[in-house]
């Protein structure tokens, strides 16, 4: 997508919006999905900047010794903690830590519905512009690497796939839109599937 002011604009209006949330269960018949009060509070940034007179998305990859999701491709986010006022808080200091990303160049445009993930958390992405340059700082205890990819692409339905793998004795389907050498499935291809599916 072009960096022209109004695609700022479109994106807003298209948050404003509050629409149906998604879930790690959707391609899945739903089974296992917990009642919402069992489940975690959690943000994720999912962070816009301009790249080349284009918006690009702000993504990291996990390090590989982590016990949870290692090595996969995650926005920045996390749980609230009880210092947070909300998930969009959590988002924001999360990011700050993970990436080196300044809260004050952080401006909010909206969130897209909770995503209900297999790991208990409730998930509520939040979508920011960065208003200016910062140095790309990954925290070397969850971040291996920060990278970019263009918004076009996260836009577009045809780069998306529905794969499938052996989980806890089933099959478990799930999306992917890779990219380049990156890998972009589950919890967070699904969340950009939502994404397009709102600037469609």
């Amino acid at each position: 997508m072009k960096a022209e002011p109004e695609s700022y604009d479109r994106i807003r209006a298209a948050l404003a919006d509050p629409g149906e949330g998604s879930s790690d269960f959707d391609l899945n018949g739903r089974q296992g999905i917990l009642p919402p009060d069992q489940l975690r509070p959690a943000g994720v940034l999912v962070p816009l900047v301009e790249r080349g007179g284009e918006i690009h998305v702000v993504l990291t990859k996990r390090t590989s010794h982590l016990t949870h999701h290692p090595g996969q491709i995650a926005f920045p986010g996390g749980k609230v903690d009880p210092g947070d006022a909300d998930e969009t808080a959590a988002a924001i200091r999360e990011a700050e830590e993970e990436i080196g990303l300044p809260r004050g160049l952080v401006e909010v445009l909206g969130t897209l519905p909770a995503h209900e993930t297999v790991s208990v958390f409730r998930v509520v992405p939040v979508v920011a512009r960065i208003t200016g340059d910062f140095v790309q700082v990954p925290e070397p205890g969850e971040v291996e690497e920060v990278f970019e990819v263009p918004l076009s692409h996260l836009l577009d339905p045809a780069n998306y796939s529905v794969q499938g793998r052996r989980w806890q004795g089933r099959i478990r389907h799930y999306f992917t839109v890779p990219w380049g050498p990156y890998y972009i499935w589950g919890a967070t291809a699904r969340i950009c599937r939502v994404l397009a599916g709102r600037l469609g």
